[in-house]
């Protein structure tokens, strides 16, 4: 039977995390499933959120089993290669940075995952980029490497700047004055790449100067100009649509891009 021909997804939490259990169940059936909360369960005891796995689904319904059914089948094959030791000569050139909000330690312990704090409530993570999945850098496999978590941020970072090192933008003219850059690679890494290091420079041109960005989701990077505060009231309502409702969201804040760095703007905005 095709994924168009089953039932969909309850649109409250609650029985939505429900009908995933059961079918966790029906399909690992080695694996035991308990459902904790709305949008939390367990799977062989290890405690899974499902916010973004709800976002996905009710974003595209008819393809729910199959955005379940893979996503599933990544986090536990990311666990494998994540129980392995992968020596450091391997892993090196494969490191990445991910921005994530700090909630993403409301349900994991902090202590296991690498990472580094940094501004608008925001971490910096870690990620393995493995040619079909994407897995997390924990702290013991950091320390096995021997390196601290500022000397993975800097390999990242440089792994980052030489993904795809020609960063084409779409940039926008308001009929009001402003100016926005917009970035929509869809690798998984476009909020990321307000991490680059030359990212004030390849944007200070299009935007006449420092630049805020905003960066709701993984998949989304917006770089706009200072003003006028029309412009940047319109695109702040967008950013704050986006964040309420796509999967992995990071923050309705922005960040300021100078040529000394990025600040965040939680308090000063």
């Amino acid at each position: 039977m095709s994924d168009s021909n089953l039932e969909q997804f309850p649109e409250d939490p609650q029985g939505f995390t429900e009908m995933v259990g059961q079918l966790l169940k029906t399909w690992y059936q080695q694996r035991p499933v308990e459902v904790v909360s709305p949008l939390k369960l367990t799977v062989d005891g290890k405690m899974m959120g499902l916010e973004n796995l709800y976002r996905m689904v009710h974003q595209d319904p008819k393809r729910g089993h199959a955005f379940v059914r893979s996503y599933f089948e990544r986090i536990f094959e990311g666990d494998s290669v994540g129980a392995s030791l992968i020596p450091f000569a391997v892993a090196r050139h494969r490191i990445m940075p991910r921005i994530q909000p700090e909630s993403i330690f409301e349900g994991v312990d902090r202590q296991s995952i690498a990472h580094l704090p940094w501004v608008n409530g925001t971490v910096i993570v870690f990620v393995l980029d493995m040619p079909e999945m994407t897995v997390s850098v924990s702290t013991e496999q950091m320390v096995r490497w021997g390196i601290g978590p500022e000397e993975l941020e800097e390999i990242a970072r440089q792994n980052l700047g030489l993904y795809a090192p020609d960063l084409q933008v779409q940039v926008i003219a308001s009929h009001d004055g402003g100016r926005a850059a917009l970035l929509s690679l869809k690798d998984g890494y476009d909020a990321a790449r307000l991490l680059l290091s030359k990212l004030h420079e390849r944007l200070t041109k299009e935007l006449r100067g420092d630049f805020y960005v905003a960066t709701p989701a993984r998949d989304v990077f917006i770089a706009l100009s200072y003003g006028p505060d029309p412009f940047i009231e319109r695109v702040r309502a967008r950013i704050a649509r986006d964040y309420s409702r796509l999967p992995y969201p990071i923050t309705s804040d922005f960040f300021i891009v100078t040529r000394d760095g990025v600040a965040g703007t939680a308090n000063a905005a």
